[in-house]
């Protein structure tokens, strides 16, 4: 099994047409997964050829989802433009939105994401993430497929170059699903939503979970995992030689004070019973000792 994304799911691009779209689509093709078309709505009735397959371009998601059964939208849309084609996606009920854009404004991004809290029915990932793969199966964005196998591991990270990272150098174990919420002070899908689902997922024997400077999240997880996970999990926290009061890549990635700092979030998570490595090497080692015991 996996969570959130597997080979049963049906994949529409918002922003298919654009430079972006067009090349992350043929990599999500070359993936394995179905894609089924795209939306933009000054190309709606045209087709963009992927190597010998033609994609449809549909006019709004409704319209895709009905003549395809689209069942996910990764959405490759300018920051200003975000928070109409998520609203969209939303009210055409899509199942999930896996929102890639960077650089949205956070009042955009708490509005589409109220907006789907409140219909109940759209999973939002992002926004200013990776995406979601599940080797093997589906890839929804735009992590490399190539840099591992399907396997045991579940992995939740903020960052997108730490998640590349950590599915290579556990590539021998393999991984069940990775998860890239991102790293924007608002995102639709948390480490604890992330965990919540792969505790119950049979084919996931080991949880990774990567976090970074600034917020709460961690700490949150953290007593999440103490009160409800029976399976190992193993942190890592990015930003321990910080400075204080920079944000640091990530627009959440700031420490104010004593707040948020990577030592204190490795002190929640060891507290609650994770493991925590100092650097993705040794995040590496721990779950590789973990998954060899």
């Amino acid at each position: 099994m996996a969570i959130f994304l597997d080979e049963g799911s049906r994949v529409v691009v918002q922003g298919m047409t654009g430079s972006e779209g067009t090349k992350h689509t043929r990599r999500m093709l070359a993936a394995g997964t179905t894609v089924v078309g795209g939306v933009n709505a000054r190309k709606a009735g045209q087709a963009v050829d992927f190597d010998g397959r033609a994609l449809p371009v549909f006019g709004d998601v409704a319209e895709a989802m009905a003549e395809t059964g689209a069942t996910v939208s990764v959405l490759f849309v300018p920051p200003r433009f975000a928070k109409d084609a998520v609203v969209e996606a939303v009210d055409a009920g899509i199942g999930m939105a896996v929102v890639i854009t960077e650089g949205i404004p956070v009042h955009d991004t708490a509005a589409f994401w109220a907006h789907a809290v409140e219909s109940g029915r759209t999973r939002i990932i992002g926004p200013n993430c990776p995406g979601v793969i599940s080797p093997g199966k589906a890839n929804a964005g735009i992590i490399p497929a190539d840099i591992t196998k399907p396997g045991v591991i579940g992995l939740v990270s903020k960052s997108g170059t730490l998640t590349y990272q950590l599915m290579h150098e556990l590539r021998d174990f393999g991984f069940s699903t990775c998860v890239g919420i991102g790293g924007d002070p608002i995102v639709g899908t948390t480490h604890i939503d992330a965990i919540a689902a792969f505790e119950e997922d049979p084919e996931t024997e080991l949880i990774v979970m990567i976090g970074e400077i600034g917020g709460d999240a961690e700490e949150r997880a953290a007593e999440f995992v103490r009160d409800t996970v029976s399976k190992p999990v193993v942190g890592y926290v990015a930003g321990f030689t910080a400075p204080e009061g920079r944000t640091m890549g990530h627009a959440g990635a700031i420490v104010s004070g004593s707040s948020g700092t990577a030592a204190a979030k490795q002190e929640a998570l060891e507290a609650a019973g994770i493991r925590v490595g100092r650097t993705p090497g040794e995040t590496a080692a721990l779950v590789r000792a973990a998954l060899e015991a």
